[in-house]
């Protein structure tokens, strides 16, 4: 599990892709302090395992599954990616909960300043996503936690403090570049435990409710 605070901005050293598998080698000093093989790293919201490392680089395998789903097959060498190192337990839960498990891909509209705030429209490529995104819900694009602003038609919008868009590939983005959406997982499951159907032959009456989360503090 992640938090959606970015350690450090890594740089890509290397890519090799092979159809739609790839391997990433990624320069980053920070996030591979203590790192073992088999360890999971946020790489710009993408949730991967670490295969290989030492002191000034680390690589990881994209399976195609994640390489449909993501912004990942894009990625050139010497771009910048947002780097965040699985949440330790008993460590300070500084986002919200994020699990580097990414929905879809959204592309930047347009960049607008707001006073000492940089806002950013997307996109997203599957509007459905946007069941699960509501104003001042948590959001996390390219692996950064994030308050959602407002919806509007397939869009959404969020507004960046000067420290997280110094601290964050996300400066180097500008309208027309793709970003990763990872929902708020609390939504998702919500979503599902009430819309879940049984097959025919388990079917049983079911007390879930909109009522019933309700009166349990669910909703």
């Amino acid at each position: 599990m992640f938090t959606g605070l970015v350690e450090e901005v890594g740089k890509m050293k290397g890519i090799t892709k092979q159809g739609e598998a790839m391997r990433l080698v990624i320069g980053a000093t920070h996030v591979t302090d203590g790192v073992m093989l088999g360890d999971s790293i946020s790489v710009n919201g993408v949730c991967l395992t670490v295969t290989s490392f030492d002191s000034s680089s680390f690589s990881a395998d994209v399976m195609p599954e994640t390489y449909r789903k993501s912004s990942l097959h894009q990625l050139r060498a010497g771009e910048r990616v947002n780097l965040e190192r699985a949440m330790q337990a008993g460590g300070r839960f500084g986002g919200h909960i994020v699990q580097g498990h990414v929905d879809g891909t959204g592309k930047i509209v347009n960049r607008n300043s707001d006073a000492n705030a940089v806002v950013y429209k997307i996109q997203l490529e599957d509007s459905d996503m946007l069941r699960y995104v509501i104003p001042m819900g948590s959001i996390t694009i390219d692996g950064i936690s994030l308050t959602v602003v407002d919806t509007s038609g397939h869009s959404l919008s969020v507004s960046i403090i000067p420290h997280t868009l110094g601290e964050t590939a996300l400066q180097h983005k500008h309208a027309g570049d793709t970003v990763n959406i990872e929902c708020d997982v609390i939504g998702k499951y919500v979503d599902h435990l009430l819309h879940f159907k049984k097959p025919e032959a388990a079917k049983a009456e079911s007390k879930l409710s909109t009522a019933f989360l309700l009166e349990n503090g669910f909703l």
